[in-house]
């Protein structure tokens, strides 16, 4: 009734087999349209950085959210399964000042806004191929050729439009939270940001001095120089 299945089958020789089959007969763009007309799901891939190589985090979310359009669409759903680049955010800025060689805010400023703006739009796509790669290989099922970019100004427009929206509903509140923030950079941190290079350090200051009739206290920031964690009398 059934084949016996051989017992020396070659695993990674039959991915690349079906791999190979799925672009031979374009079964993955075909997919997008075998429920057209039905009631449609949008779905919107989170969209990863890809100036950073995949690792096995990512393959682990991408196949988790590769369930959710395959379900629905076997459900009848006609699912835009849409794939998208996040071109935003520290990370980014901090791996191309690596490449350029500054340091800090002031130096980018010294270097040219616009043109540090430039060599991160050129940065995030450095190991697209990879994504494009590793995303074939886990049968991640989404349309990356249409992909939506957060640099590009329709999306940036649709994001003002969405807040726009929320403002006139009135859910729009203004509050106080309080973040970390990197003096370095110049700019206030995610929790995720923070988390990338986050180190509990112990700080000690010593200092020398003569002898005082009466002590000389640091209110608020501290000399140059001196250490700022531990403020005391000299």
């Amino acid at each position: 009734m059934y084949n016996k299945v051989a017992k020396d089958l070659n695993f990674p020789a039959r991915e690349k087999e079906i791999a190979q089959l799925w672009k031979d007969k374009d079964i993955v763009r075909r997919s997008f349209h075998f429920r057209d007309g039905a009631k449609r799901l949008t779905f919107f891939d989170g969209p990863p950085t890809a100036n950073g190589r995949p690792h096995i985090g990512h393959i682990e979310t991408r196949v988790i959210k590769d369930l959710i359009p395959r379900y629905w669409t076997m459900k009848g759903y006609s699912v835009l399964r849409k794939a998208g680049w996040d071109t935003h955010g520290l990370p980014v800025e901090l791996e191309v000042e690596k490449t350029l060689g500054l340091d800090g805010k002031p130096q980018i400023e010294q270097y040219g806004i616009e043109p540090f703006i430039k060599e991160c739009k050129k940065s995030v796509w450095k190991y697209l191929h990879d994504w494009e790669v590793m995303s074939d290989q886990v049968g991640y099922w989404v349309d990356m050729e249409h992909p939506y970019i957060t640099y590009e100004n329709d999306y940036i427009e649709s994001e003002w439009w969405s807040l726009k929206e929320i403002w006139k509903k009135g859910l729009l509140y203004q509050g106080h939270k309080i973040v970390p923030y990197c003096p370095r950079c110049g700019t206030a941190l995610s929790s995720h940001e923070v988390a990338q290079g986050y180190k509990t350090v112990k700080e000690t200051c010593a200092s020398r001095s003569r002898a005082r009739k009466t002590p000389t206290c640091w209110r608020g920031r501290p000399p140059r120089g001196r250490c700022r964690r531990t403020w005391r009398c000299a």
